[in-house]
């Protein structure tokens, strides 16, 4: 049974949640610089444009990209045979967080009561962390701050099976242009087919971790997931919504077995500030 120390954790957490917050992933920013050669609108390139140069600043000065840092979401795959001693998991990685928000200058975006008070938790925790266990004895760590302007704009729905493929389809694309310039396009888009209520949410935030440009395995789902973007880039939102023929940089489908008389599909959009990174430890 391998054992990693709880104070590692915490330490590679911090540093996950400070790179993620300073450094766009590189498979947007390629897919940024192709789009400023496709994009029809000039003021959609200059965007595009300003968006790269947003994120060489932020990058060079080690300082926050978007002002809104997140809610720290996590996905953590844990070996069977790993054991965390010094403390707990959950813990470390809150602890992580915790360091990376006031070392790293971060907002806390956090409020602890949602309904009444809505008083700040004050250090971006506690973090939303779903776990699986699988073989081995390592602890792969994949996370993204989830900022509010896009999460807001994400929707789930509980379609009918005979609403079918043209329903998955209205919905989604529906979902694109009713969030416009609110979730600061360009997107990537996640969607999650399938499950139950919750768990196609959960699909549609796994789906953004897939890199820009990977299709599904299956080619049915690799094909609406290529027809889905031509038709997001068709609705004319454009970058920030100033109009334009980047609306969106990727649409990335996962799905899962669903109940006889259920067709879950949810939709997490992803703002360009398309903040995740991943470690394994």
């Amino acid at each position: 049974m391998r054992e990693i120390h709880f104070d590692e954790i915490v330490e590679k957490v911090k540093n996950l949640v400070m790179d993620a917050e300073y450094k766009l992933p590189q498979d947007f920013i390629q897919a940024i610089k192709v789009s400023v050669n496709k994009e029809e609108s000039d003021i959609g390139r200059e965007i595009l444009q300003e968006i790269l140069k947003n994120a060489e600043v932020a990058e060079k000065e080690q300082v926050a990209y978007c002002q809104d840092t997140g809610y720290p979401v996590f996905f953590v795959e844990v070996g069977q045979d790993v054991r965390v001693v010094g403390g707990s998991l959950k813990d470390a990685i809150n602890e992580g967080v915790r360091r990376a928000t006031k070392e790293g200058y971060l907002r806390a975006s956090l409020a602890y009561d949602p309904l009444f008070d809505r008083k700040n938790t004050g250090d971006n925790t506690p973090a939303l962390i779903y776990f699986d266990i699988v073989e081995g004895d390592k602890i792969k760590i994949k996370f993204a701050a989830k900022g509010g302007g896009s999460e807001n704009q994400s929707k789930q729905a509980m379609l009918k099976p005979a609403d079918g493929l043209e329903g998955v389809k209205k919905f989604v694309l529906q979902t694109i242009a009713n969030a416009g310039p609110n979730a600061c396009p360009p997107f990537t888009v996640g969607v999650g087919i399938g499950g139950t209520f919750d768990y196609s949410a959960v699909l549609a935030k796994k789906a953004l971790f897939r890199p820009i440009g990977e299709r599904h395995p299956d080619p049915r789902i690799a094909a609406l997931e290529e027809e889905l973007l031509n038709l997001a880039n068709q609705l004319g939102v454009g970058p920030l919504g100033f109009g334009g023929t980047t609306t969106a940089v990727d649409v990335k489908i996962e799905i899962a077995p669903c109940h006889i008389a259920s067709l879950p599909v949810a939709v997490n959009i992803q703002c360009h500030a398309a903040r995740h990174k991943e470690i394994e430890i």
